[in-house]
């Protein structure tokens, strides 16, 4: 029951990260977001995810895991709230960023706590329960804002988050035992700011580059200190005993690559979900709850990968089962990207349904490799580790790709007949083009030219994930230790509890 507790927390947090690609074309219109606004309440959260996920790591080490993780439940809730009453994008933004700080103090702890409640047999097994409940979330938050969207209005997509995350609090308090590692290191806020101002500074000049040009002194500037301060991140950490972003950790072979696959197949799946929402909604021309079930192919793929890892894994070692994941998506978005304006959605659903198999195979696949190396002592900072490597990776891929999106759209789209307001409004998204559009002489011919300059840009996108997908497949298969550690050996001799305090563990009863 434990683990029920737990992962309902996780699907939570991991839902809401993808509920807005499916709630954002509504969003956009209704608050007047432009294209950058967009990318920014979706990285917003991953951004400020990724930045408190090492600090949230130590929190949970030193001051007790129950208690951070049901700090972010309520933290998570109360953002949402704000969320879901707003009125400008600017709000919008600030609050999915409290929701990243909330979800940056659950997910880590999530799998934290499981040393403490499982034997050392039982642990990977564990790890793979949450790895795909984690998974689940992608293809999940689109359908369930769907159907949201579809009888609600659009705030209820925020608005869902508040029972959810009461159930949550309660199933924790009530089920989890409390552990944590007071010998864990105090909070490094010096390391904290230089992550958070690196993350930003790359997330922010990745968006700003394709509006801006990539050689305005602005963009060259803060992509500049993104990396200085990201530098400064890493030598500090090298010159401490004990630091927060503990890279020892990635020493370890087997952690290092599954992290490393972790995090490029977050970047892949982040680009591809950024695009698909709008392709369904403004292309096809279904509503918000149509574009989530047309997801369910890709949610069927998971779930049928999530019943095979396990045994995959005895039969062929990690490395082969992350690498067929890899090469599945590559085959799934290389198909896609030869979507054609004519197209219906037949396609789409074959590729999804690949697109699924092959994410539930690499990602949860490399996630339970990943932890299950971690000691106990050491399981916040390593999972904060793991998830901020992977929220970096997401934010990349929403940014690049959205980047991408956003020129080969504008540079696709035939304005010509247009006066230069209605085609500077028009060049903003599809979006913006189909309202412009509906108030405009010859509005069907600015459809179907936002349409089709859409998906010449989702093409691309798909066709660079791909490529993308590609190399990792190669780089994993030629790196990766071929097995990952059983779960006797990641932690042989290792008791409930153990790497804790006695006096730290309090079983709730």
């Amino acid at each position: 029951m434990a683990l029920v507790a737990v992962a309902l927390s996780v699907l939570v947090i991991s839902f809401d990260m993808t509920i807005l690609n499916v709630a954002l074309p509504t969003m956009a219109a209704q608050l007047h977001a432009t294209t950058g606004q967009q990318q920014w309440i979706v990285d917003a959260y991953t951004v400020v995810f990724a930045a408190a996920m090492l600090p949230a790591g130590l929190l949970g080490d030193r001051f007790g895991r129950r208690r951070t993780l049901t700090t972010g439940l309520a933290l998570f809730g109360l953002a949402s709230m704000v969320g879901m009453v707003t009125t400008s994008p600017g709000t919008l933004i600030a609050a999915r960023a409290a929701m990243g700080l909330a979800g940056a103090l659950v997910m880590p702890m999530s799998l934290a706590v499981i040393p403490g409640l499982f034997p050392a047999a039982e642990q990977r097994r564990a790890t793979s329960v949450l790895a795909a409940s984690l998974a689940a979330g992608a293809p999940l938050g689109p359908l369930i804002g769907g159907f949201l969207l579809q009888h609600f209005w659009w705030g209820s997509v925020f608005a869902i988050n508040v029972p959810l995350t009461a159930i949550g609090i309660a199933a924790c308090v009530l089920l989890l035992p409390e552990t944590r590692n007071p010998a864990a290191p105090r909070i490094d806020l010096l390391g904290t700011l230089l992550a958070a101002a690196g993350l930003s500074a790359l997330t922010y000049g990745i968006i700003e580059g394709a509006d801006r040009g990539w050689s305005d002194p602005l963009v060259l500037g803060t992509l500049a200190g993104s990396v200085l301060a990201l530098a400064a991140l890493v030598r500090r950490s090298h010159r401490q005993s004990d630091p927060m972003l503990d890279l020892a950790l990635l020493a370890d072979p087997s952690y290092r690559w599954s992290a490393i696959a972790a995090t490029l197949i977050s970047v892949v799946l982040f680009g591809a979900f950024f695009v698909l929402p709008l392709y369904f909604q403004s292309v096809l021309g279904t509503d918000a709850l149509g574009s989530g079930l047309r997801l369910m192919p890709m949610m069927l793929g998971l779930m049928v990968a999530a019943r095979l890892t396990e045994r995959l894994v005895v039969r062929l070692g990690t490395r082969a089962v992350v690498a067929t994941g890899l090469a599945l998506l590559a085959a799934a978005l290389l198909f896609g990207s030869r979507t054609g304006p004519a197209d219906g959605y037949g396609r789409a659903a074959v590729w999804l349904g690949v697109l699924g198999f092959g994410m539930g195979l690499s990602l949860i696949t490399a996630q339970a490799s990943a932890l299950a190396t971690l000691p106990p002592a050491r399981a916040g900072v390593g999972s904060g580790l793991l998830q901020t490597l992977r929220q970096v990776g997401g934010a990349i891929g929403v940014a690049a790709f959205g980047s991408l999106l956003a020129g080969a759209y504008r540079g696709a789209l035939d304005t010509g007949a247009l006066p230069a307001e209605a085609a500077r409004q028009a060049g903003k998204s599809v979006v913006a083009a189909d309202a412009v559009a509906a108030r405009s002489e010859g509005g069907a011919a600015l459809s179907a030219s936002a349409h089709a300059a859409y998906v010449h840009g989702m093409a691309l996108v798909l066709l660079v994930a791909g490529i993308v997908a590609v190399l990792s497949a190669v780089l994993i298969a030629a790196r990766m230790p071929a097995g990952g550690p059983p779960a006797q050996e990641a932690g042989a001799g290792i008791e409930p509890g153990a790497g804790v305090e006695p006096a730290a563990v309090e079983d709730r009863r």
